[in-house]
């Protein structure tokens, strides 16, 4: 049961079960309301013949029933005693008496004779019978009959019946009842044979579906064994460059094969570029590492010779290099930035305040009466201005200006401008990528480790904004960083 296609075939195969067995005894239900309906309709029509005769005065004795063999007919007084009965009866139940004799003694006045009157008077029974205003000597009771199950024994023969009471009054109003009974063998027998074939293709049909679910199953979920079998030999071998197979169909299992090969590219992608970053933050810190040794090492041997402004510099390199692997650490990790909300604008001025060894003043252009406010970490905000403006003064000529102001949909505008060469279109994307330089003349000392705008980038994305550069009107290189105000 720990498989897919096992526990598919066993749900559908008990739905189905439970489906059928329901459906089965409803049609077992209804075929036995609805023949045993007919039988007791037959019965009544016999039951209401019967009673007709006895309405019209018919001796007990001369009462004709049709099918006496497959009709038996019991009549009972009020007083229960059993008046007539049909031929060859030999045993009856269900009707209330099982008493198959007629009892001798007469009823209501009536002899074997007939109609129960002399000719002297024959005409005053003729008035009453016009008085009364209904055909013939007596009535018969047309509410519903009474309805009963039992068994009777004609012939020599016993069986199941359905039986009808109908009531009939005499001319002398004494009331009868007619018991007639209809054979439940066809209902008993059509129900047999429906249960039996029901009983014999449940099995089989379950059978059908538990076989034709397993191979509808086993032939759905044969990609998605492909699928792991591949990641699992992907795993094994840790080659992220394999790709697990697609099925041509456009179903669940072709989307689950194009979303696992795309999180296989993106996690390719990931592990690349965090190799390249390993290895380029290895090949950044060898630098100024070695260089310091070197200094020191020389300053062991030889103290005058040891260049104190030097070391000093390649520690403070060394220090802002290992801080921006640390911030991209953590911005790979996932972390995200605080909801402090803060004023763009006067994070701008006060950036810019606090740079006092720029080689370039910086232009502020900041409205007085503007509020921007955004929403994110405060640290991680002035470092991004701090990137930018590092940048603008390593390529700028004459002239750095930073000005904020708003755009559409409440969003703010940082720009950072130069006038120095600008960036070419065809670079401007890769400027943005870890560890990249585009000036190769410049030492690493002047030109940086190539990490500043990857972490502005990496910063403005986690805040739900964006960096951008384009050209400025001055010639050079405009910076925009777009982040959307606080709400």
């Amino acid at each position: 049961m720990r498989s897919v296609r096992a526990r598919a075939a066993l749900g559908a195969t008990v739905v189905v079960a439970l489906a059928l067995i329901g459906a089965g005894l409803s049609v077992l239900l209804v075929l036995r309301a609805n023949l045993t309906d007919q039988a007791g309709l037959q019965a009544e029509v016999v039951a209401r013949e019967v009673a007709g005769q006895l309405a019209l005065d018919v001796p007990y004795d001369r009462l004709e029933t049709r099918d006496e063999e497959d009709h038996p007919v019991q009549v009972t007084d009020e007083d229960g005693r059993v008046v007539a009965v049909s031929k060859d009866l030999r045993a009856i139940s269900g009707t209330g008496t099982d008493r198959v004799t007629p009892d001798p003694s007469p009823a209501a006045g009536q002899s074997g004779g007939g109609s129960g009157s002399d000719d002297d008077g024959s005409d005053d029974d003729a008035g009453d019978d016009d008085d009364r205003g209904t055909p013939g000597r007596g009535e018969v009771d047309s509410d519903e009959p009474d309805f009963t199950n039992g068994t009777a024994t004609v012939d020599d023969e016993t069986a199941d019946y359905r039986f009808a009471s109908v009531r009939a009054t005499t001319s002398a109003g004494v009331t009868l009842t007619v018991h007639a009974g209809a054979p439940l063998a066809a209902e008993q027998e059509a129900v047999g044979t429906v249960r039996g074939a029901m009983l014999i293709g449940l099995p089989l049909l379950l059978l059908v579906v538990a076989g034709v679910t397993w191979l509808v199953t086993r032939r759905a979920l044969r990609p998605v064994e492909g699928i792991r079998r591949e990641m699992a030999a992907i795993t094994a071998s840790e080659d992220l460059s394999r790709r697990v197979p697609e099925p041509g169909s456009r179903d669940e299992v072709a989307r689950l094969a194009r979303t696992t090969n795309e999180t296989l590219t993106a996690l390719e992608a990931s592990v690349e570029r965090q190799r390249r970053f390993v290895a380029d933050a290895s090949h950044e810190l060898r630098s100024p590492i070695a260089s310091l040794r070197t200094q020191l090492e020389v300053g062991a041997a030889h103290p005058e010779l040891l260049d104190v402004p030097g070391a000093v510099a390649d520690t403070v390199r060394l220090q802002a290099l290992a801080a921006d692997l640390l911030l991209l650490a953590r911005l790979d990790a996932g972390e995200r930035p605080g909801r402090t909300v803060l004023d763009l604008g006067a994070l701008v001025r006060e950036e810019v305040s606090q740079r006092g060894g720029d080689r370039i003043p910086v232009t502020v252009s900041v409205p007085d009466s503007g509020e921007f406010e955004v929403a994110g970490s405060r640290g991680q905000l002035a470092r991004v201005i701090g990137n930018l403006l590092d940048n603008a003064q390593r390529h700028a000529r004459s002239a750095v200006t930073v000005s904020v102001r708003p755009a559409e949909r409440g969003d703010v505008v940082v720009a950072v401008t130069d006038d120095g060469a600008g960036v070419p279109p065809e670079e401007r994307e890769r400027i943005f990528e870890r560890f990249v330089r585009l000036d190769d003349a410049r030492t690493r000392d002047d030109g940086g480790a190539g990490l500043g705008l990857a972490i502005a980038r990496d910063v403005a994305a986690r805040h739900g904004g964006r960096l951008t550069v384009g050209d400025a009107r001055e010639g050079g290189a405009r910076f925009e960083l777009r982040l959307p105000g606080a709400s």
